[in-house]
């Protein structure tokens, strides 16, 4: 991929990667977790997607390792992909995986109040803030009964814990999309992401190791079901998708690249309701209709930009 003449076809296939395929790994987490422990999972998915790019970038001779290469990516990976993806997998043990996926919708609501570099732009216009406060306002709404929302949910408390880890997950994941932004690595994307996957890996292997998830625990007990769904994550959600995702990221601004929220919970929600029997109320739909009318107001400018012509030198 070449982001200083991005061809329309690639920018397509990118987007259409991050809007429907990490749509679909709320659904392959939730099967995952029938027999894998959520740390151990994220450490074995991104492990293996980062050992299969970094020998991939090593056979094309893209492997140029310097401390600012590792030491970059190294902690916007464990930023994006255990802040970001690994709390998601945390909070689905709790919660179903509609709901996630509901809940990530305010991704870009975050993107414009932590980019302060962008903030002159983001605020020149009332729409901004005000999709922000009817963006939160939709989350208060789905979020106000939980009773209703998580009715398997063994206690209020594990509900709020888990809504609580989603929230901030959110926040590590705007933060390492903004680091790995703002602060480039001069090597290919390949080896970037390669770099972020295995330092997730090598950290989401710690936890799992500090949570003592490998006690009793035992390879020969994992179903078939969950080692088709780490497949899928591995090579779909995290060779495939998370390039496109970084890639996007050089040529597009993060707040555009963030509207995978707009189809991330309709996927998940209807994956979520044909296969996994997950229940979808009206008040949810209202919710998350609310949630998206802010997430279009706050990008909306952003698209009027891009839809001028560009003016002439005079």
């Amino acid at each position: 991929m070449d982001s200083s003449q991005p061809k329309p076809l690639q920018v397509v296939l990118a987007f259409a990667a991050i809007y429907i395929i990490w749509g679909s790994t709320f659904l392959a987490a939730l099967i995952g977790l029938e027999s894998i422990p959520p740390f151990l999972m994220a450490s074995l998915r991104f492990s293996i997607a980062g050992v299969l790019l970094f020998g991939w970038c090593w056979l094309n001779g893209q492997v140029e390792l310097t401390k600012q290469t590792v030491g970059r990516n190294a902690l916007s990976g464990i930023l994006m992909l255990f802040g970001g993806t690994v709390s998601v997998i945390w909070a689905e043990q709790f919660i179903p995986s509609g709901l996630a996926a509901i809940l990530v919708t305010t991704l870009p609501f975050w993107f414009v109040l932590l980019d302060r570099r962008q903030w002159a732009t983001y605020f020149a216009s009332w729409l901004i803030p005000g999709g922000l406060v009817i963006g939160f306002l939709g989350v208060g709404w789905l979020l106000m009964q939980p009773g209703q929302t998580a009715q398997l949910l063994q206690s209020a408390g594990t509900y709020w814990v888990s809504i609580g880890v989603l929230m901030t997950g959110g926040i590590f994941w705007t933060v390492g999309s903004l680091y790995a932004k703002y602060h480039p690595s001069p090597s290919s994307t390949q080896l970037n992401g390669s770099i972020q996957l295995m330092a997730a890996g090598l950290f989401s292997g710690l936890v799992s190791l500090l949570f003592g998830e490998l006690g009793g625990f035992h390879f020969s007990q994992v179903t078939v079901r969950s080692w088709l769904a780490l497949a899928y994550m591995v090579l779909m959600g995290s060779v495939i998708t998370y390039l496109a995702y970084l890639w996007l990221l050089k040529i597009r601004p993060p707040a555009v690249v963030s509207t995978y929220a707009y189809v991330n919970p309709v996927v998940a929600v209807l994956l979520g309701g044909l296969f996994a029997n997950e229940s979808f109320s009206l008040r949810q739909l209202l919710a998350l209709l609310v949630i998206l009318v802010g997430v279009l107001l706050v990008n909306l400018p952003n698209y009027r930009r891009m839809q001028k012509p560009p003016t002439a030198n005079r």
